[in-house]
């Protein structure tokens, strides 16, 4: 679904987040590594971009994308990469709330796993009811009918400004005016 997701818009971060978070539990980790860093480009020197206009209840952090590549490269023994990928992180994370990666620091110098940053469980993608309405199919030619002409004798079938012009054929017949 991911890849589905990710083919119709190629610039779509958290769709590479999420797909990133289901290689790493897939244990795909070059994959998951490829994923995280794709997010991370597409989200354009942004700290964060906020999927709530979308109908996705949550904010994607480049702080939280940059932590879940150090966990991708902890896996892959990568422990100097890790460091140097979380202490970018912390450069993206605003201020006074550095605890976490201050931890995840320590525990990649102990050369301890990191769990990786998700979209929390049961969130999903949930359009505007505005935007779903404007789905519906909607008529604008109307219903077709049938309109008989007053002319006598006509056969012509197709649109009247087509018709080839005759002199005289047009005026209708004393019983077709009654």
């Amino acid at each position: 679904a991911f890849d589905k997701t990710i083919e119709k818009d190629n610039s779509l971060a958290v769709g590479f987040f999420q797909r990133g978070f289901v290689h790493l539990q897939l244990e795909m980790y070059k994959e998951a590594l490829s994923d995280y860093h794709m997010a991370f480009s597409h989200l354009r020197k942004n700290p964060f971009i906020d999927y709530k206009q979308l109908g996705l209840r949550h904010i994607l952090y480049a702080w939280e994308v940059l932590y879940s590549t150090a966990a991708v490269q902890c896996r892959l023994q990568q422990w100097q990469e890790a460091r140097v990928t979380l202490d970018k992180a912390v450069v993206w994370r605003p201020e006074g709330r550095t605890a976490i990666l201050v931890l995840a620091l320590e525990r990649v110098q102990d050369h301890v796993f990191l769990e990786p940053m998700h979209v929390p469980l049961g969130e999903f993608f949930r359009p505007r009811k505005k935007e779903v309405e404007q789905l519906d199919s909607k008529d604008f030619l109307g219903k077709p009918k049938v309109i008989s002409s007053i002319i006598p004798n006509d056969e012509y079938i197709g649109f009247e400004p087509l018709r080839p012009q005759k002199q005289g054929f047009y005026e209708p017949s004393a019983d077709a005016l009654r």
